[in-house]
């Protein structure tokens, strides 16, 4: 079973509505599902899509195919419907359309008539929209009466009758009319899966690692994070502060880490931009930040609402002078997850920036797991408190030490005085300007604490046959797509995956010599979102392995496994 969904129309209309209620159902049905949304940088109006995959086996990447397509406009209609599968369904409402269709492959719902009569108000026709998907592919509608009581439990009792009676009336009308309905879906498992997105990994790696602090300026896609968090924020002790501009942003929340508390700042590549001086004083000053660039395509503000891997090189070289930082990549939210975590604890113990780079893909695609495994998170508290303090009878800040790391006290806390200074400085934290100091300030920021950086960034993940033919090799957000692609051509191909999350510094090959399989391939390909393949030039940078096959993807929407598949052949 591998059944792709897909709800069309306005913004405004409803979609995420009827697309995540969906979701959730399938998820607690103990279903893998993905799902991602196509949308305009608009509040109302313009053409918008959300797309739910979801099987009995793991699902990684959407597909191209709709089996069942929800119409809520014309335009959806126009513009999908050569898209459906052999057995494919388009169920939409006259009344909302405009045009009524007379074809085998169309089911006629009145979705705002139902409603009216059922729940006594054409607002609840997404209610019925999701009652009459549930009824074509024949499932139970526990799942989603238990949704809504949930939904609308503050609403009274009065409102979720009228739900429940909109969602059966609905359900009941798809199970009578669809005669052509085809699909067939098994039994919901005893073991309903986790359901989370990208932002929301993010945020929540966040707040298990300790974050106390949030600080950011609204910038889609990475609004997505301050709002889960700020969702949380009462419940956990978090401030979470909306700034009035991104340099105000990170300034806030390298002041709160320079004040003892873990701290984070979000935005996308044009926010980030306005945040790039903000990141060389937490180097200087050597203060711990966590920053996650949520990627979307630019130049300048781009296209707002779209995706694009377009702002790796930015973010590997931003800020003036010589300075380390760690990147990390995720591919998937469970990914987003653990790395945010990691992020957090080495920002501390090495007292530099982090970045998290993510997409406006990732960022919205929810993807379904099992479990958060609580015994990989790391919590070290890497700052000197209480009795570390007490016993401390001298404090340099910026001490000299073979590995580059000095106390991190906080002011307030200690009888000693806790300097720091944007100017170069002194292992006091002073002002200095002498050419003996400053370079051994260089070597305990710079060559010191690289060489111990290198140690804790983990090697590319192989998936499949170390000496395949074929090796499809990428970053970030395409773990799915990949994964998927490999299952899909190994049937009579030897292909394999190589696929990086973190970043930067570039992985050792101590542990894993993921050099011997490229070079082994017959034909290595690098894939990405972006025009000009920056990942195969800071791989070629680091490594000098250059490839000779690339796919670029750069119109601001991601891979479907359909498509990449034709390019796959092409080249295979």
């Amino acid at each position: 079973m591998d059944f792709t969904i897909r709800i069309g129309g306005e913004a405004g209309q409803g979609l995420q509505t009827i697309g995540g209620v969906l979701a959730k159902v399938f998820a607690r049905s103990g279903f893998h599902v993905f799902t991602y949304q196509d949308y305009m940088s608009r509040i109302r109006g313009g053409h918008n899509f959300y797309q739910i995959r979801f099987s009995d086996k793991a699902v990684m990447a959407p597909r191209k195919k709709v089996d069942i397509l929800v119409a809520l406009d014309l335009d959806t209609i126009e513009i999908h419907k050569d898209d459906l599968s052999e057995s494919g369904m388009v169920v939409y409402d006259p009344e909302f359309v405009g045009k009524k269709f007379d074809f085998p492959a169309f089911l006629d719902v009145p979705f705002a008539s139902i409603a009216k009569k059922e729940g006594g108000s054409k607002i609840m026709a997404n209610t019925v929209a999701t009652g009459s998907v549930l009824g074509m592919l024949g499932m139970d509608l526990a799942i989603y009466e238990g949704i809504l009581k949930e939904r609308f439990k503050k609403k009274g009792s009065d409102i979720i009758e009228k739900n429940l009676a909109s969602a059966r009336a609905g359900f009941d009308y798809s199970v009578k009319k669809c005669l052509k309905c085809t699909f067939s879906v098994p039994q919901p498992t005893d073991e309903p899966l986790l359901l989370i997105n990208g932002n929301q990994a993010i945020g929540l790696g966040a707040l298990l690692s300790g974050c106390k602090f949030y600080s950011a300026y609204p910038m889609t896609p990475s609004t997505g994070i301050m709002i889960f968090l700020a969702s949380k924020a009462k419940e956990y002790g978090i401030i979470v502060e909306q700034a009035e501009d991104e340099i105000s942003a990170i300034n806030m929340a390298i002041g709160a880490s320079f004040a003892g508390v873990r701290a984070m700042t979000g935005s996308s590549g044009g926010g980030f931009a306005l945040m790039v001086e903000g990141v060389s004083l937490a180097a200087m000053t050597e203060t711990p930040i966590v920053i996650a660039e949520v990627q979307r395509p630019g130049p300048a503000t781009g296209l707002p609402t779209r995706t694009e891997q377009g702002d790796l090189l930015f973010v590997l070289y931003s800020g003036h002078g010589e300075f380390p930082r760690v990147v990390f990549a995720p591919g998937t939210p469970e990914q987003a997850i653990y790395l945010t975590n990691k992020a957090f604890d080495i920002a501390e113990k090495y007292q530099i920036p982090v970045f998290i780079l993510s997409d406006q893909y990732l960022a919205d695609s929810e993807w379904t797991f099992k479990e958060i495994d609580t015994e990989r998170l790391i919590y070290e508290d890497h700052r000197l408190r209480d009795k570390a303090l007490l016993n401390l009878t001298d404090y340099k800040r910026f001490s000299l030490s073979e590995s580059g790391i000095s106390p991190l006290a906080i002011p307030g806390e200690t009888k000693h005085l806790v300097v720091a200074d944007s100017d170069e400085h002194d292992e006091e934290g002073h002002i200095i300007e002498d050419a003996e100091t400053r370079i051994e300030m260089v070597k305990k920021r710079l060559h010191k604490k690289l060489h111990f950086l290198r140690g804790e960034i983990s090697p590319p993940q192989l998936y499949g046959p170390p000496d395949a033919d074929i090796m499809l090799v990428g970053w970030g957000s395409t773990y799915g797509l990949l994964k998927e692609a490999v299952d899909m051509l190994s049937n009579g191909i030897s292909v394999a995956m190589l696929h990086f999350s973190e970043i930067y510094p570039f992985p050792l090959r101590e542990i894993f010599d993921y050099l011997k399989p490229l070079n082994q391939a017959r034909k290595a390909i690098c894939i990405e979102n972006n025009a000009t393949g920056q990942f195969a030039q800071l791989i070629r940078a680091e490594t000098g392995f250059d490839f000779k096959y690339r796919i670029n993807k750069y119109d601001g929407r991601p891979f479907s496994i359909d498509d990449l598949l034709t390019e796959l052949k092409k080249i295979i």
